[in-house]
């Protein structure tokens, strides 16, 4: 049978200045004459109110407008929503009379032969020159094209003190058709 072990360790030498040797203070990062924390007392600070109270204790915290009841959301653009009277964002919300909207396009399309084609020509070249010998005819499909379009449409929305801006990304030359119509709707809301 083996017999467990315990490992110890050697104590800290007795020297006087050993940190190990002082009495536990109750907090090790103050410095003299200031207030538990390390940090010395701001007379103008006052007492902590709870957050969501007047005065805010601190941090930034957008301006936000009561909601009507009845106010729904009509369309959104990314992750934008807007209603009748305002514009709602993660910044904040925007009255749609104040907001003004950007629609930028970085969206790139180019244009090249079609998987398709190449596929039908490799197929009919390789039936047609052992069933018929016209094997060029099948090269007539690499001149099939296609179009991809990459990239996004960015939206951005100011008003009021609040910005913000969303990518959405692009497919298809209508996805930046689709995404300047919402604009321009949301801008008729505010003409309104």
């Amino acid at each position: 049978m083996k017999q467990s072990t315990t490992m110890s360790y050697p104590q800290p030498p007795p020297d006087p200045g050993d940190p190990y040797n002082r009495p536990a203070q109750s907090d090790p990062y103050a410095q003299p004459d200031s207030p538990m924390g390390g940090y010395p007392a701001d007379p103008s600070s006052g007492p902590m109110v709870p957050y969501g109270q007047d005065p805010q204790t601190g941090g930034w915290q957008a301006p936000y407008a009561p909601v009507p009841e009845n106010d729904a959301v009509l369309t959104t653009i990314g992750d934008i929503a807007i209603t009748r009277t305002a514009v709602i964002t993660p910044a904040g919300r925007i009255p749609i009379k104040a907001s003004t909207w950007t629609v930028t396009d970085l969206t790139h399309t180019t244009q090249g032969i079609a998987t398709v084609g190449i596929v039908l020509a490799v197929v009919t070249v390789v039936l047609f020159i052992s069933a018929c010998g016209l094997g060029l005819l099948g090269l007539l499909f690499l001149l099939m094209k296609e179009e991809k379009t990459t990239g996004n449409v960015q939206v951005t929305v100011q008003g009021n003190g609040v910005f913000h801006s969303t990518m959405i990304p692009a497919h298809s030359p209508q996805t930046i058709t689709q995404v300047t119509q919402s604009v321009n709707y949301a801008r008729s809301l505010g003409a309104m």
